[in-house]
């Protein structure tokens, strides 16, 4: 969770020209929202890309974030979603992982500090399983529609609540929990066909 007092000094201080200020905005929401970004675009190059659009976003529209109206880390997420929802729309085709070294050497990327000292008890073969997991999680993501995957991105990779998701979506928060549902539903499908073809 974010500290509002302190984030809301941080934008007071950025909108006003404060270049550390900034900095400190990138540093926080850098990993959130090249994650989001990976997920959603399913490639690391494209990932990076987006981020960086992402951040020129927020930089250009900073002085139009409400400090009273919701979380900054909402605001950034909307500005995130609807910049993807537009990349999608003028792609008009379903980006999936090349290869599965790009895929592996972004997800350790995204991995957190937690994770990583995790993975340090596990076995070789533990950490290759783990890895694995996560890379068919991936690319069944990138079987989903894109209304479905962002909601289970938001709310499962994220750990966003449903209000917030709500909010970023623009959509009821009804809607959104039937999208989680349906897009739980369409994952827990799509791996299941993809596990026994791995078999």
């Amino acid at each position: 969770m974010e500290d509002v007092q302190v984030v809301n000094l941080i934008v007071r201080r950025a909108v006003a020209g404060d270049s550390n200020a900034w900095e400190d905005i990138v540093h926080r929401y850098n990993r959130r929202i090249y994650n989001i970004c990976y997920r959603f675009s399913g490639s690391g190059d494209h990932a990076d890309d987006l981020t960086q659009e992402v951040f020129i976003k927020i930089y250009k529209t900073l002085s139009s974030y409400d400090l009273d109206r919701g979380a900054f880390m909402t605001w950034v997420t909307t500005i995130t979603r609807n910049l993807l929802v537009d990349h999608f729309r003028k792609t008009k085709q379903d980006r999936v992982t090349d290869s599965t070294d790009a895929g592996t050497s972004a997800e350790e990327d995204s991995l957190t500090l937690g994770d990583q000292l995790q993975d340090s008890g596990l076995l070789p073969d533990e950490i290759q399983h783990k890895r694995q997991v996560q890379e068919l999680v991936h690319q069944g993501l990138q079987k989903l529609s894109p209304e479905l995957r962002e909601a289970l991105i938001l709310r499962d990779l994220q750990d966003m609540d449903y209000r917030d998701i709500a909010i970023a979506l623009k959509v009821p928060e009804g809607t959104v929990k039937s999208r989680i549902n349906r897009g739980r539903a369409e994952l827990a499908r799509v791996l299941s066909r993809t596990y026994k073809q791995v078999i």
